[in-house]
């Protein structure tokens, strides 16, 4: 189970790790994209914007000439030719009358000139009589075109027609020099719709005039709203558009570009992560299910002795397993005290004959049992024997009470001080005993000292502080048996109270 665990949660990481930072990389590229095509799009907005108000600006100039020559068919052939040849805005110009009649054309051999012009785009310049930008139409010439068109009013503000410059859609024409030369080479294209959503321009020319619909981009460009926005187009192909208004004509700008093509450099940029990481993701695996076997090896052992805890050498058994770390050897110490605690029938002592009722201590009963133990297992350990100072003195001021209290702190500093594996006793009275196994006479001297320091500032209400002498001994230095290091810190813990109380005593090491 830790092996499978281990394992099955690198590569959980891993995965998600990479698939994570694919997201990430992929909204990283759509949103700049996006952004992109946006202002792209509002760019190439504000140059049409622009090119439709100096386009209208001319024909006002023209139209300003054309009423004061309105009777000079010359003059005003004229004006028509100057006006498409000066900034070759238009494909062609056209000066119409009030009566749809056309009295000049550039070029000329258009041959329309002194035709009636019946088309939707020329019936409406000559009712609203204003500046306007026409809906594509073909006209008579059989070109699919655009109309944008100023009154000519006289000097007497009589109204005497229009002027208008003609955009051939399907030809080369200004739209192609605004739009044509600003193009990217990474998939990325733009179109123009009217009102109508009829394409004026499009990469693809055979498009031009086709009408589009259920395109939300083009929706949104068209009723005058600027974005960004990923989008399915008319032929069923995701895109990442940007787009933006016109609004001199009513026209949208759209910029967009697919999201396959967007998205190809990430498919590589992923593989060659892929291929860079995978060596070192095996042997990363390899190592995670090694120490994963080496950690699950000891601890299925130690369960297999748990098993058969009551079986004739399992202490042994348990005793060759390699713990080679810390909860491996705590787990094994705690099995191997635990066959000895059964072997020695300590299980079966009942807890109050071990414990002292006061302070929840082990008492004298459970000491013995404790060292007997001990003394099969030939387990070296530092005796701490420890006096409440003046406790005479406590009881006679304060009562047995307050007494009792003192007696209950003192053990529950022993215990906060102590280890898990150390035995804190009450022997009596005021007397307790810290047995500190495997440790030596110095570690037990600090502990001692730091126990004496804890009381020393602890407060008790409402007796303020108290104080504590202690004495050290040691087996197996101190003495040669266990009985002998009890007594020999006895020794020392009167030796600290001779000396002046509140101290700590150690007797000199024996070899």
């Amino acid at each position: 189970m830790i092996v499978a665990l281990a394992v099955a949660s690198a590569a959980v990481v891993l995965v998600n790790g990479f698939y994570s930072s694919y997201l990430v990389q992929r909204q990283v590229l759509i949103d700049a994209t996006l952004e992109a095509n946006r202002a792209y799009a509002a760019k190439l907005a504000d140059t049409t914007q622009n090119f439709i108000e100096e386009a209208q600006e001319q024909l006002a100039y023209a139209a300003g000439i054309i009423a004061r020559h309105a009777d000079d068919e010359a003059r005003l052939l004229q004006e028509a030719e100057r006006l498409r040849l000066q900034s070759h805005s238009f494909n062609s110009v056209a000066i119409v009358d009030t009566a749809a009649i056309v009295r000049a054309t550039s070029p000329e051999a258009l041959q329309i000139k002194g035709r009636q012009l019946q088309s939707a785009a020329a019936r409406e310049a000559l009712e609203q009589r204003r500046p306007l930008v026409s809906q594509p139409y073909t006209a008579i010439t059989g070109n699919m075109l655009v109309v944008i068109s100023h009154p000519v009013f006289a000097p007497d503000d009589r109204y005497l027609g229009y002027v208008g410059g003609t955009i051939y859609l399907r030809e080369r024409n200004v739209l192609n020099r605004l739009l044509g030369e600003h193009h990217y080479q990474d998939g990325s294209y733009l179109y123009v719709v009217d009102q109508g959503r009829t394409l004026l321009y499009h990469p693809e020319e055979d498009r031009i005039g086709e009408r589009v619909g259920g395109n939300a981009v083009i929706e949104a460009a068209i009723a005058g709203d600027a974005g960004r926005m990923e989008v399915v187009n008319s032929r069923n192909v995701p895109m990442l558009a940007g787009y933006a208004p016109v609004p001199a004509a009513g026209w949208g700008i759209v910029a967009q570009r697919p999201v396959d093509v967007t998205l190809a450099p990430l498919d590589e940029l992923m593989w060659r992560v892929a291929v860079k990481t995978a060596p070192v993701a095996v042997i990363t695996l390899i190592a995670i299910w090694w120490f994963a076997r080496a950690i699950s090896r000891p601890l299925g052992q130690l369960a297999d002795g748990a098993r058969q805890m009551d079986a004739p050498g399992t202490a042994d058994r348990i005793q060759r397993v390699r713990s080679w770390y810390v909860e491996a050897r705590q787990i094994k110490r705690a099995m191997l005290i635990g066959i000895g605690l059964l072997q020695a029938r300590i299980g079966r002592l009942d807890r109050d004959a071990r414990t002292d009722p006061l302070t929840g201590l082990v008492n004298r009963r459970g000491l013995g049992e404790v060292l007997e133990l001990w003394r099969a297992e030939a387990r070296p350990f530092a005796a701490i024997a420890i006096d409440i100072d003046h406790f005479k003195r406590i009881n006679d001021s304060w009562g047995h009470e307050i007494g009792d209290t003192v007696l209950r702190r003192l053990g529950q500093i022993l215990r906060q001080t102590a280890r898990e594996t150390d035995l804190v006793c009450r022997t009596g009275g005021e007397e307790f005993l810290l047995l500190l196994p495997d440790r030596s006479p110095a570690a037990a001297l600090a502990v001692a000292e730091r126990l004496r320091k804890a009381v020393a500032t602890e407060r008790i209400e409402p007796i303020g502080h108290v104080t504590i002498s202690a004495g050290i001994a040691a087996l197996p230095d101190d003495g040669a048996d266990a009985g002998t290091v009890l007594r020999l810190a006895d020794d020392m813990l009167y030796e600290a109270k001779r000396t002046g109380r509140d101290r700590v005593a150690a007797i000199r090491s024996r070899r």
